[in-house]
């Protein structure tokens, strides 16, 4: 009987020596990539709102006084 309970802890014993990798294996992280965009983000509007702004008070003519 001591034979046998000797033989299962090695059957056992065996088993776990050659169940496999002990260390974890972490999976591969899957990059997700941003699609590009195919029309303008509209960053252009405000720049021109401010250039044109500039402009119109530059060439703003004062008609309504006369320095004569």
């Amino acid at each position: 009987m001591k034979a046998l309970k000797l033989a299962a802890l090695g059957l056992v014993a065996a088993q776990s020596a050659f169940a496999g990798a002990v260390t974890f294996v972490a999976p591969e992280v899957v990059a997700i990539e941003e699609p590009t965009r195919m029309g303008s983000s509209g960053a252009w509007i405000i720049p021109l709102i401010i250039a044109a702004v500039i402009l119109l008070a530059v060439t703003q003519s004062d008609s309504g006084t006369n320095n004569a």
